[in-house]
């Protein structure tokens, strides 16, 4: 390990060779991949999670709440509480339009204004699932959504941003998305908001799934 001249902190892409690329798991949602890939003068062979890519929304109202949903989940066994998200699991479309319509599904609310918030990869060693976090104020009601399946009994709450500070310090709420969301939100507030990146901002970590 070499100790690198001070610069500003930044992930850099890699450019790899890739010998082979199977699926060698299709589920209902996400796959299972296996590659084989040139590193280091070896070839190198991993299994990781297929995924479609999610982006996630912290939906900010003018009293600085934050717009909340309770939703059950599976591997867990919990019911979360959350921020409104959905994955990228349709064909070509953009993630900030993704982020609007999972914003009215979830919490019946648009948004006028929207910035990115946050970028993050959720478990690089297993799955190449990223996932974009907007924050949307500006926020305005919509007609009621009909909600099925694991959506159909979400609690909804309004929460201030302090508190959901608070919940995450003190170990009460677990969703990555809310926690990176509202740290990363508290952070940026205490900046004024500046430094933000507008909500159609390249996502140049964002991979789509199509490799067969």
């Amino acid at each position: 390990m070499t100790e690198q001249a001070a610069a500003p902190l930044a992930d850099e892409p890699a450019e790899v060779t890739i010998a082979s690329s199977e699926r060698v798991f299709t589920g209902r949602i996400w796959d299972v991949r296996r590659e084989a890939f040139d590193y280091g003068g070896e070839t190198l062979v991993r299994e990781f999670v297929d995924h479609t890519g999610a982006v996630a929304i912290l939906a900010l109202d003018d009293e600085e709440r934050v717009q909340l949903v309770k939703q059950y989940r599976h591997p867990v066994r919990m019911r979360e509480w959350e921020i409104p998200a959905g994955l990228l699991d349709v064909a070509g479309e953009d993630p900030l339009a993704a982020a609007k319509r999972e914003l009215a599904e979830e919490v019946d609310l648009a948004a006028s204004t929207w910035q990115v918030l946050a970028d993050y990869a959720t478990t690089p060693g297993g799955s190449d699932e990223t996932i974009r976090i907007y924050l949307a104020r500006g926020l305005s009601p919509l007609p009621a959504f009909a909600r099925e399946g694991e959506e159909a009994d979400m609690e909804r709450r309004s929460v201030a941003l302090d508190d959901c500070v608070d919940a995450v310090l003190a170990r009460r709420v677990h969703n990555p998305s809310l926690c990176l969301g509202v740290l990363a939100a508290h952070a940026a507030r205490s900046r004024g908001w500046d430094g933000l990146a507008p909500g159609d901002a390249p996502w140049p970590g964002r991979t789509e799934r199509g490799r067969g």
